[in-house]
């Protein structure tokens, strides 16, 4: 899952960088609402952890520009304010979730799961299809009840394609999800990953779009 977090305060913004990328989040960071603003507008993001007191955009204007323009990506809110009266200003403004600081960084990964999860339609914490079972806050994957050992990118290919079951995504949508800012990306790495996880799993599991992209079937 490809996050955003958009925090102007240097130690926290790192702070909360590696603890998601160490929950297993492909996680970006920007320190203002405008840099944050135009990189949800040009590239896809499962979620945004999202703070209001910014520079050059408030996190609030954001927010409000960002469902204005309907974008669906889920936001959780996570600033310092905390009265009743800055809670219902950042819910009705759009935010999905809403933490304030300090805070742990496991409940925000759990909480920014939960998120994805709604926003995918599943309510589970597991995702299954199949002999398949996806345990994303474990990082654990089981076919036929028998665990089985994938590599970070194909765990995190995995639940991409879970998520978006019945839906084809491109190679450049799963590259964007998977890989960080500046990475160099073998122009075959997708590819891949997709035959690892076909001959770990089924051949048959992952499906391909000719021309498109792959897919797991609902």
């Amino acid at each position: 899952m490809r996050i955003l977090i958009v925090e102007d305060d240097r130690l926290l913004g790192e702070g909360i960088l590696a603890g998601m990328k160490q929950a297993g989040f492909q996680a970006e960071w920007l320190r203002d609402g405008q840099s944050g603003l135009d990189a949800l507008r040009a590239e896809p993001f499962s979620a945004v952890v999202l703070d209001l007191g910014l520079p050059r955009l408030s996190g609030l204007e954001l927010l409000r520009k960002l469902r204005e323009a309907k974008s669906a990506v889920p936001v959780l809110i996570l600033t310092a304010r905390d009265t009743p009266r800055d809670i219902i200003n950042g819910l009705d403004a759009g935010g999905d979730d809403y933490m304030v600081k300090p805070f742990d960084l496991g409940e925000l990964a759990a909480r920014l799961r939960a998120l994805v999860r709604r926003a995918a339609g599943s309510a589970a914490p597991l995702l299954q299809h199949g002999g398949l079972s996806l345990d994303p806050a474990a990082r654990l994957a089981t076919w036929e009840g028998r665990p089985v050992e994938l590599a970070q990118r194909e765990f995190d290919l995995l639940h991409e394609l879970l998520l978006n079951a019945g839906r084809v995504l491109t190679r450049a949508q799963l590259e964007a999800k998977l890989y960080p800012w500046g990475s160099e990306v073998e122009s075959n790495a997708i590819e891949v990953h997709v035959h690892h996880l076909r001959r770990k799993l089924s051949a048959g599991l992952i499906h391909t779009v000719r021309g498109v992209g792959y897919m797991i079937p609902k």
